[in-house]
């Protein structure tokens, strides 16, 4: 293989751009006041690509600077192409800064119908510039693989390189929808509960055992329902069609009891359900989109949940966050 000619080498980007905005602007001194650079420099990087292409392509004078045919050929081809290259750059910078581009999140079933699908709708009305794709799974995502930008996942997280927030412990709410109330009437006491229907989740033969906790009044009390099922999402589901009471994520409960759909009965909860999480691949440079997604679900999460004891915190997690 013959050698590579010198004529052949690609010149250096800067030494192009400096010789572009030599030609545009017709002054070796303008070009360098807007290039943030000495003129000396300028003049430097056209000297570089007139011996690296073995032609001349300005002639100088000390009163004027005329671009010769070779220089204006040159001109002519690159020019185009460097300033869609200053652009994207430019786009990008811009979009370090300022939340805009694809927002590509996942969270597991019963945690995206409800609290996360709130937060994106809200996210997006007020970032109008992101786009948001919602994956949702049960299965252990590779973030990096799959090219996930956040992952919102509950229980405790296993090791690995990926960077994780808590956002804090979920409570669980009793909840009943306000047609089922009136139809049996609402409890009075905590120990009532176990005297009405009730939806149970993961429940053992239709039995469960339920710590609840009003203010500063606790019992404990053995339930047992008719309907239970593995799924938030049906016992939500469940709760608003009327079936009876049921211990809810205060994630999940948060909007139906806004829009009266349900009632938080007694103003009483069930223990907590584990700690939710927010998983991401890095905290270095993370873009403007992702930053912000991320401090408006904890702000949000904030409104309900119990407090965060350590704000941010790296862990080694096998569990890719989706």
């Amino acid at each position: 293989m013959p050698p590579i000619s010198r004529a052949a080498e690609a010149p250096p980007l800067d030494d192009l751009f400096g010789l572009v905005r030599v030609i545009e602007l017709g002054s070796f001194a303008g070009a360098a006041r807007e290039l943030g650079v000495p003129t000396s420099t300028v003049s430097r990087a056209v000297q570089r690509l007139e011996a690296n292409m073995g032609v001349r392509l300005l002639h100088r004078t000390t009163r004027s600077v005329r671009v010769t045919e070779e220089g204006a050929e040159l001109h002519q081809r690159v020019a185009p192409a460097l300033l869609a290259l200053r652009d994207a750059v430019r786009d990008v910078e811009v979009s370090e800064s300022s939340p805009r581009g694809r927002l590509r999140v996942t969270a597991p079933a019963d945690i995206a119908a409800t609290f996360v699908a709130d937060v994106i709708g809200d996210f997006t009305r007020q970032h109008p510039e992101v786009d948001v794709e919602l994956v949702i799974t049960q299965r252990l995502v590779d973030l990096v693989a799959e090219g996930i930008d956040l992952a919102v996942r509950a229980g405790v997280l296993r090791d690995s390189s990926l960077i994780s927030r808590r956002l804090g412990s979920v409570p669980a709410w009793l909840c009943a929808a306000p047609g089922y109330l009136e139809r049996r009437g609402a409890p009075r006491t905590l120990a009532d509960v176990s005297r009405h229907d009730l939806v149970l989740f993961r429940a053992d033969r239709g039995r469960a055992r339920w710590g609840l906790e009003a203010g500063a009044k606790r019992a404990t009390i053995e339930v047992r329902g008719r309907i239970a099922c593995d799924d938030f999402t049906f016992v939500r589901a469940a709760l608003v069609a009327g079936a009876g009471l049921g211990l809810l994520p205060a994630p999940a409960a948060v909007r139906d009891i806004a829009e009266g759909k349900l009632v938080h009965v007694l103003g009483a909860s069930g223990g907590d359900l584990g700690a939710l999480h927010l998983v991401y691949p890095s905290s270095r440079h993370l873009p403007a989109k992702v930053t912000a997604f991320r401090d408006f679900l904890v702000e949000r999460f904030a409104a309900y949940c119990r407090p965060v004891v350590s704000r941010k915190r790296s862990v080694r997690t096998k569990a890719a966050g989706g």
